[in-house]
């Protein structure tokens, strides 16, 4: 803001009725200030600038993520549409598994490890527990039973060497696809992270711009007060050629005025000579001055 209790006011009574030296004083009051508001609102001008080119700079730096954020975002497009594809693909291989299991009736019953791990289970009973006859021959027949239903069980997928290699391939692909689901994850992320700065930026651009445009408010506000001193400066200069060529007119006007008064009393000494008078020293000097003798 402007102190504008160091302003110079200047009146229309003063530029009529303050004397000669009053307005000189004045002037050189008017134009001190004025070149004081004109400094401040340079160095505000200055200040503004260097403001509006840090906003220029923030709003460049937003671009810039704004520009990383979609190419991040294109990029997680791209691998959303492969993980898709892939995912579907390996859902389709699944369902030829499952029609193959469903086929050899692989897909009722227990597999092969639940199996394996039963019959371990009735061997180890059978060797540690103390049993009835019955007992143990009950026993012997359950592991035999679950012995055939492991070998037939095998044998019907060793037949199917088709199924092992589509459940590897149909892995493989629902594989490639959790990859894609990973980069889409990672970079997604990335995409939110510059949006985020990106938002930041143009926020601190916007404080920035703020500032600025006080900032110019006030440059505005120091240099009409600069050009209204300059105009007051001008008009008390206006003012003092004024007087001055008043007072050379009254000066010019005196002079005549004497020089009228000192040819008329030479004409008179200049008659009186031509009647015959006697002329002292000084008339005959008023004489010469004058141009009569």
């Amino acid at each position: 803001m402007v102190d504008e209790s160091k302003n110079v006011e200047l009146t229309e009574d003063d530029l009529e009725n303050k004397s000669k030296g009053q307005l000189i004083k004045m002037a050189g009051q008017l134009r001190d200030r004025r070149n004081e508001l004109n400094q401040m609102a340079s160095e505000r001008a200055s200040k503004r600038d260097d403001l509006n080119a840090k906003t220029r700079e923030k709003v460049d730096e937003a671009q810039e993520h704004r520009e990383k954020r979609d190419e991040l975002n294109e990029q997680v497009q791209e691998h959303k549409e492969s993980r898709n594809e892939l995912n579907a693909e390996a859902n389709k291989l699944f369902d030829r598994v499952e029609k193959l299991k469903s086929d050899m009736e692989l897909d009722e019953g227990k597999d092969l490890e639940e199996l394996e791990e039963e019959i371990e289970q009735l061997e180890f009973k059978q060797q540690t527990e103390v049993l009835s006859s019955e007992e143990e021959r009950e026993l012997i027949e359950k592991i035999e039973g679950k012995r055939e239903e492991y070998a037939d069980r095998k044998e019907k997928l060793d037949q199917n060497d088709d199924l092992e290699g589509l459940v590897e391939e149909a892995e493989e692909v629902r594989s490639e696809a959790s990859q894609h689901h990973q980069k889409v994850t990672e970079l997604a992320d990335q995409a939110q992270k510059h949006h985020n700065q990106m938002i930041e930026a143009y926020r601190e651009a916007d404080d920035i711009r703020d500032e600025a445009d006080e900032m110019h408010e006030s440059f505005v506000e120091a240099q009409e007060a600069a050009d209204q001193h300059h105009e007051d400066f001008v008009r008390v200069q206006k003012r003092l050629r004024e007087m001055d060529k008043k007072e050379e007119k009254q000066r010019k006007s005196q002079r005549d005025k004497k020089k009228e008064a000192a040819k008329e009393e030479a004409e008179e000494i200049y008659q009186k000579f031509k009647e015959g008078e006697t002329l002292d020293t000084e008339d005959l000097m008023k004489l010469q001055k004058t141009g009569l003798l």
